[in-house]
């Protein structure tokens, strides 16, 4: 650690981090509702992030049969709104997720890759991590990480195997059995106690206060910006889709805020008055006060909690992802005391070091070159504004192509017309989910958007990408050119298969 400072510099000018947020700039401070704020007062992750299947064909085959298993029940997106099947389990299991403490991570966007930050940065301050994640890109083992690398396969089927009997208990005693994501959220809980981890960094799958994840107790709640998601099940407005995730925030947490619509932060800040929690602000306690463009990501200053982080560099594209950073910096910053207990900032070169590793696949992630393929996992309007604003930023593309599936429970035009302005050409496809929207709903859409002479149509996601690279090749444009392939986590799982990444 570095030395500590005598005090906070109230002179600072931190108005300065404020004026150069980007548009998701509401002004908290007037609705700070009287809650307690956090205002400083006096070895990175190692292995690959998306593993492939087993080469043991005895492995693949026992992880085939617990994929099998697990898929008979009810799937990601159907749910009952309710902890308490995975409370009995985890009753039944000695509760394992109290065996170490926790950061949560909720919001609409970004959770994914706050969360590989916020690991990052632990696992450099040499503690052991656990991470739980959702959904995976290619494997279903992602899910769950130790040290920064997903668990193996044989630990994964071992740990399905060692809960298995009492899931079946817990069934046989309720109306509904345990969902995929309650039997995962179980076995990853259970895993990172195995381990065991000194803190465990786990993302919600959807909303909050029902989440399976919600059994545990975070001293740090980490809240992502929110935006229109999940509308049928979470509420149609930011701020009440804020009420379902401020669920969260447990008596006596630190709040880590994004910066968000007036009407979510107003709802969240209630809510840590409420249960005593101590709220850190983006725009307000920490934040981005520079950033630059960089070869292979960007350079950065964060304002912390404890103060300035200079030189930063995220391998990351976006202004989003730098956001991202200064959230997971605070929430590491919190989690260690830092503006409550102590004036200081981390160590410095730590700090440099753990971001410098940072890798989130499927986010604006450069899988070829020549002519440039990108994949990114964005799925809803906010998400592809963001990715959108980043390709624009950090690629100089004379012409770029578009390939597109989404998700059929997402608001495909939202994403089609954020796209817009940035694809000369947008070919529709289809990726293997039984989610995935209908090809010909999807193309009629991106007729109304775009224009019939801009959209193609391939229902065959190879061959998408196959007539992308064709089209992005036109004109002698061959070096300026690129493809983007987006609009679902699962369309980026699909195309990092397709295009040999591992």
């Amino acid at each position: 650690m570095s030395e500590p400072r005598d005090q906070f510099d109230e002179s600072d000018p931190f108005d300065e981090i404020v004026d150069a947020e980007t548009d998701r700039d509401p002004d908290l401070a007037v609705i700070e509702a009287g809650s307690r704020t956090l205002r400083a007062q006096s070895g990175p992750p190692q292995g690959d992030p998306v593993p492939a299947r087993p080469a043991d064909p005895e492995v693949d085959r026992a992880l085939r049969d617990v994929e099998t298993d697990l898929a008979t029940r009810w799937g990601e997106t159907k749910l009952e709104p309710s902890v308490r099947r995975i409370a009995a389990l985890m009753d039944v299991l000695g509760e394992p997720q109290r065996a170490y403490p926790s950061i949560h991570i909720t919001g609409t966007n970004g959770k994914t890759s706050t969360a590989r930050m916020i690991e990052a940065l632990l696992g450099a301050f040499d503690l052991r991590t656990g991470r739980y994640t959702s959904p995976h890109v290619q494997t279903i083992t992602e899910r769950i990480s130790l040290d920064g690398a997903p668990i193996s396969a044989e630990r994964f089927i071992e740990t399905y195997q060692d809960i298995k009997p009492y899931v079946e208990m817990v069934d046989a005693r309720e109306e509904f059995r345990l969902s995929f994501f309650e039997v995962i959220t179980a076995m990853a809980y259970a895993a990172f106690a195995d381990a065991p981890v000194d803190v465990a960094v786990v993302e919600v799958g959807m909303g909050g206060t029902w989440d399976a994840t919600n059994v545990i107790d975070g001293s740090v709640a980490v809240v992502t910006p929110i935006d229109l998601d999940h509308t049928d099940r979470l509420g149609n407005t930011p701020g009440e889709i804020a009420g379902e995730k401020s669920g969260i925030v447990k008596q006596g947490a630190t709040v880590v805020l994004a910066q968000q619509p007036v009407d979510a932060a107003q709802v969240m800040l209630k809510k840590a008055v409420e249960v005593d929690a101590t709220v850190a602000r983006e725009g307000m306690e920490f934040g981005v006060v520079r950033r630059e463009i960089a070869v292979g990501g960007q350079l950065l200053t964060l304002r912390g909690l404890g103060g300035e982080y200079e030189e930063i560099f995220l391998p990351l594209y976006g202004a989003h992802q730098a956001h991202n950073a200064a959230v997971a910096l605070a929430a590491v910053e919190a989690f260690f005391g830092v503006g409550a207990n102590q004036a200081r900032i981390l160590d410095i070169d730590t700090v440099r070091r753990a971001f410098g590793s940072v890798f989130s696949p499927g986010r604006l992630e450069v899988v070829r070159s020549s002519p440039t393929v990108i994949l990114d996992a964005a799925h809803n309007p906010a998400g592809a504004r963001a990715t959108a604003d980043g390709i624009a930023e950090s690629f100089g593309f004379s012409r770029l192509i578009g390939v597109v599936s989404t998700s059929s429970d997402k608001d495909a035009r939202g994403l089609l017309e954020a796209f817009e302005p940035i694809f000369a050409e947008i070919v529709i496809t289809a990726n293997s989910s039984p989610r995935a929207t209908d090809v010909d709903a999807l193309a009629a859409l991106a007729v109304e958007v775009f224009g019939d002479e801009r959209v193609v149509v391939e229902p065959r996601l190879d061959d998408a990408i196959e007539a992308a690279i064709t089209l992005a090749e036109e004109e002698d444009e061959y070096a300026g050119a690129g493809v983007l392939v987006t609009g679902s986590i699962f369309t980026v799982g699909d195309a990092r298969l397709l295009l040999g990444r591992r």
